[in-house]
């Protein structure tokens, strides 16, 4: 996607071999004109599967989880929590996460009231690293008789398993942008 390329080419940085920051635009500040393209991008390509939901984690992918679901016809959009609380149901679809950026492990967790068996979920979040959010969340989505038909993400590392590890197990994954490395702290990336 162009404008998310030029963003990542403007604003964008490396921190060692694979730690990228597109914080100045996507996941601390928020350029929204540019969010809702990626959303308008996602809702494209996903349409013909007919999504009645849009599944992430929190809390970086919210706002492209909601652009998308916006795009896709306002459809509701479910996050996965990362923390149990005392408000929470004790119904709840969970699955054991470990997370690239943070390096720590997290139980994520969706009430078994927000996902109605039968739903045709679309997973979307900004970054897709190890794969391991992504298959948590369908992990979720197999326990509440759902089925994910897609894979949305703002930008892939490619240079990790990830995207390689859920295209061969046949996802339908459409990566924004898709950043081959980090040189001297600037993002490679794929061509379109």
């Amino acid at each position: 996607m162009k404008e998310l390329r030029q963003a990542i080419e403007t604003y964008g940085r490396g921190l060692g071999e694979d730690v990228i920051k597109v914080d100045m635009f996507l996941n601390h500040r928020i350029d929204t004109a540019l969010l809702f393209k990626m959303g308008e991008a996602l809702a494209d390509h996903f349409r013909e599967k007919r999504p009645t939901m849009v599944l992430t984690v929190e809390a970086s992918g919210i706002a492209l989880a909601v652009a998308a679901a916006h795009a896709l016809g306002d459809l509701p959009v479910v996050f996965a929590k990362k923390a149990a609380a005392v408000n929470q149901s004790s119904e709840m679809a969970q699955a054991s996460v470990y997370s690239f950026t943070h390096k720590c492990e997290n139980v994520i967790r969706v009430d078994k009231r927000y996902m109605p068996i039968g739903s045709r979920v679309l997973i979307v979040d900004d970054f897709l690293a190890d794969g391991n959010a992504v298959k948590g969340m369908m992990q979720i989505v197999e326990q509440l008789d759902g089925k994910v038909v897609g894979v949305g993400i703002a930008v892939e590392k490619g240079f990790q398993p990830g995207g390689k590890a859920l295209r061969e197990m046949g996802v339908d994954l459409m990566s924004l942008a898709v950043a081959t490395g980090i040189e001297d702290g600037k993002i490679r990336l794929a061509e379109d």
